[in-house]
């Protein structure tokens, strides 16, 4: 079928893959998933993403969402990957590994993408921003519905720290922090978004937005609408297919 693409996306934990039906946005199937291999180099990442593809026994255009600032398929920074990946064009070494045209764009944009197109911020005027809660903070920013690539808003300076390294789910987990506590730093976290910002609407994604339930009465002084994403974590995976079309 011409609408049916494949999406991958590269996580901290482990690479997801599925086959996306982009004029609905709705997996094809079960997805598919494989540990993130340690270390995360391009090699053990390129031999991975062509297992996904094997998996799906699969031709055509296919979209990865990777945990980075990517340009033109280049890779510019490696927070949470290993540090041979920058200067990398992504693009080139998976379409190398698959046989297939690969299309790299940043995770959070990814999940952006999707949420815009299939979710909450459908048909949403303004300014709209997605916040990806994992091993770090990865953000997302559209005006009426245009992306600003490459945002990256969980590296700004907070609190004397780069603000992933002290409000992702990463840290909660490590530093045993309750919903409570870590509730009430992460929305010091998107109060200051607001405050650069003046957002419409706040949309969370990554595993965490799976347990808004838990932390929500906790976002004090967050004046904007905040919404768990609708796709949850297939917003990866949709996100980098649509980019394809």
């Amino acid at each position: 079928m011409e609408n049916i693409r494949l999406g991958i996306d590269f996580g901290g934990s482990g690479i997801k893959g599925g086959l996306v039906d982009t004029e609905k946005g709705v997996l094809q199937g079960d997805r598919f998933r494989i540990d993130t291999p340690d270390p995360s180099t391009p090699e053990h990442i390129a031999e991975v993403i062509n297992q996904i593809v094997t998996h799906f026994d699969y031709q055509g255009d296919i979209g990865v969402a990777f945990p980075a600032v990517v340009q033109n398929g280049v890779i510019k920074t490696a927070s949470n990957i290993d540090k041979s990946w920058i200067g990398t064009n992504a693009a080139e070494v998976f379409s190398h590994a698959t046989g297939q045209p690969v299309k790299v764009i940043n995770d959070a944009d990814a999940a952006g993408i999707a949420e815009m197109a299939f979710g909450h911020g459908k048909d949403e005027k303004g300014v709209v921003i997605l916040v990806t809660i994992g091993s770090g903070l990865g953000t997302a920013i559209f005006t009426n519905g245009i992306l600003l690539p490459n945002t990256e808003l969980g590296h700004i300076h907070y609190k004397n720290k780069v603000a992933e390294k002290w409000a992702s789910d990463a840290v909660r987990k490590k530093e045993n922090h309750s919903w409570k506590k870590w509730g009430k730093r992460f929305g010091e976290y998107l109060s200051y978004m607001e405050k650069l910002f003046y957002p419409d609407l706040i949309i969370l994604g990554g595993g965490a937005s799976k347990k808004f339930e838990k932390y929500e009465a906790y976002l004090e002084n967050v004046d904007t609408r905040v919404v768990p994403a609708y796709l949850q974590n297939q917003a990866g995976i949709i996100g980098s297919a649509t980019s394809l079309l």
